[in-house]
């Protein structure tokens, strides 16, 4: 179609990164005066409140920072909380050890301690505290934490092991007492928890990293018998979110089990989710159920990541190009391997990101913030990517396209906007949109193809005509 601009011109920011090398630039839209496409926004119609964009404080992560020189670790840490960063604002954790720790450990090493007399987080002192304090200076606005347990102790378990098992019955009211010790803890660092999942990826694994085997069942009466109400008495603002694996058919079981009856919904304040069943479905169906099905609680996903790769190191153009695989390429049965497919890394997370606001996500948090070069520190030797990968030997530091795809959505789109309505005319093009408690517009424009566009955002009786370059993500931030 062709589309005349205006003279009411809408004020805009508009910022690009694309596979021709801009990073977050300033895109010029003053001389720009048709358009190919239409993007109505249409603000009466509203949908879920942002709760949060950001990353993950983990040992590797926050041990790689401490292995650089000041200036660098304060460059990072200024690249994700600052102002003129991404302004990250929800973020998650680890409870007791993950793969991405340096070794196994748990704050509970003491066999038969049902107390939890000698409970200690002194493991936590030299990286994972100190990384998220310095955050807490650089952060002008805050930020939320999730923390995420991948195992009881072993001693609590059937199997005794790090990996697989199960909770042993006369250990529940200990566990439960566990994550109250841990808040408590982490409190008297001058460090509040926002929110716990109870149980990293419930559905396990049983020979590779820390990992705790729930059914929906089994979870749903762990958390109406022993967490909810211990958490009630010690730490009633916490938030408690269910599930925390794989989005698809699994998660519309999980909560209806979650959201069974008024008694086990009271202490659910909402559902987590994983992005690792498709490398590009981002399973709409399954969102929209989980909303529908508890509408008032969040829907956070709470960790994605290029995963089964070593990263590529200073080579933007592999983050845009169709090279990466995941767990899914080798491990997947053989009936799932389609949902697997070579893919782009900065397609998969723009349209996961799009994707997901788009069905009632009101969350998304990616996994490690920072990465060495292999891909790690990590025990298990389970390499993957972030958005920062850094060599510490060097003291270098690369900000991979993924770190500006998170500052897209992060820097502009703030705790408790509402997400808005809009009607695009161009399939090609993703987008989505949210109105902040500032009142300002942020209209996120993803082009993944390999041709330019113009496109009008209409915003009541004003518009702007932009163009966006071929495969390139965009936040236009309008005034209003």
């Amino acid at each position: 179609m062709n589309c005349t601009e205006k003279d009411n011109s809408l004020t805009v920011e508009v910022f690009e990164t694309s596979k021709a090398g801009s990073l977050f630039s300033t895109i010029e839209t003053s001389n720009l005066k048709e358009a190919d496409a239409v993007i109505q926004l249409l603000p009466e119609q509203t949908f879920q409140t942002l709760t949060g964009i950001g990353g993950s404080f983990t040992e590797s992560s926050a041990y790689l920072l401490n292995q650089l020189s000041e200036a660098n670790r304060q460059k990072i840490i200024e690249a994700y909380f600052g102002d003129d960063g991404a302004k990250y604002s929800l973020t998650r954790t680890h409870i007791n050890s993950c793969d991405f720790s340096l070794s196994n450990y748990s704050y509970a090493s003491v066999e038969g301690d049902i107390n939890l007399e000698h409970f200690s987080i002194e493991e936590d002192r030299d990286d994972i505290i100190p990384m998220i304090k310095d955050a807490m200076k650089i952060s002008s606005e805050g930020f939320n934490i999730i923390a995420s347990p991948w195992t009881a102790p072993p001693w609590m378990k059937d199997n005794k092991e790090w990996p697989g098992g199960k909770l042993l019955p006369e250990y529940n009211q200990t566990w439960a007492l566990f994550f109250s010790k841990y808040l408590e803890a982490y409190k008297n660092e001058g460090i509040n928890i926002w929110g716990i999942t109870v149980e990293n990826e419930p559905l396990g694994n049983d020979n590779n990293w820390e990992s705790m085997h729930f059914t929906a069942e089994e979870m749903t009466d762990f958390v109406e018998q022993y967490l909810g109400p211990q958490l009630r008495q010690t730490n009633p603002e916490v938030k408690i979110l269910g599930y925390d694996q794989n989005r698809g058919d699994e998660l519309k079981h999980w909560v209806d089990t979650m959201f069974r009856d008024e008694n086990s919904s009271q202490f659910f304040d909402g559902t987590a989710v994983h992005w690792y069943a498709s490398t590009y479905d981002y399973f709409p169906e399954s969102l929209q159920y989980a909303h529908y099905k508890a509408p008032n609680k969040y829907l956070i996903q709470t960790e994605g990541c290029v995963d089964a790769e070593v990263p590529v190191w200073r080579n933007d153009d592999w983050y845009w190009e169709k090279e990466a695989t995941d767990w899914g390429w080798t491990w997947a049965r053989e009936e799932d391997k389609y949902l697997h497919p070579k893919y782009a890394p900065v397609t998969r997370y723009a349209n996961d990101m799009i994707g997901c606001f788009n069905n009632w996500v009101d969350g998304w948090v990616d996994w490690n913030m920072i990465l060495d070069r292999q891909g790690g520190p990590n025990w298990f030797e389970n390499w993957c990517v972030a958005p920062v990968i850094v060599d510490t030997k060097a003291d270098e530091v690369y900000f991979t396209p993924l770190y500006y795809v998170m500052k897209h959505f992060s820097k502009y789109l703030r705790p408790g906007a509402k997400r808005i309505g809009f009607e695009v005319s161009d399939d090609d093009l993703k987008v989505t949109a949210f109105q902040n408690p500032d009142n300002s517009v942020v209209v996120i424009v993803f082009n993944e193809f390999e041709t330019p566009k113009t496109f009008q955002i209409k915003l009541q009786e004003q518009s702007k005509t932009v163009k966006i370059n071929p495969q390139s993500l965009q936040t236009v931030v309008i005034k209003t």
